[in-house]
């Protein structure tokens, strides 16, 4: 499981032009699943998140979780894109969207997460905060 994560100001999802969700101060979290991804590997990178020491403690420096703050998360097959070999990415390595779903949502439950719509052409929207911008394995 890959995590593009994005501390952000506010952040939205948008589907044929008609919101979806939207937070304020937080974490967007973009979400690759693999093949070989889990249960038990959704439920360690949602802690993870929400563990992430990246937000400003009173002598500003990036040492306080996530908190109240809230987070985002956007389905993002293409995470797993492979150009190794030529300019057009192979995603074989993606899970397929019967598998990957269920783990999105599990996922998202776990981390207590605002959520895309799953397997749609969305519109992300964000203002980025810093810019902080981790990228995360399990």
């Amino acid at each position: 499981m890959r995590a593009l994560v994005q501390r952000v100001l506010r952040a939205a999802v948008r589907v044929d032009d008609r919101p979806v969700a939207e937070i304020g101060p937080g974490l967007l979290v973009l979400l690759g699943i693999s093949r070989e991804d889990d249960a038990a590997a959704a439920e360690r990178l949602a802690e993870k998140v929400r563990a992430l020491r990246v937000f400003a403690d009173p002598a500003g420096h990036m040492n306080e979780p996530l908190g109240a703050r809230e987070i985002l998360c956007v389905s993002q097959f293409t995470l797993y894109g492979d150009t190794r070999r030529g300019n057009r990415p192979s995603f074989i390595a993606a899970a397929p969207a019967e598998r990957a779903e269920p783990l999105y949502e599990h996922f998202c439950t776990c981390a207590d997460a605002h959520r895309g719509v799953f397997g749609a052409y969305m519109q992300v929207e964000l203002l980025n905060d810093g810019p902080v911008t981790l990228m995360l394995e399990t």
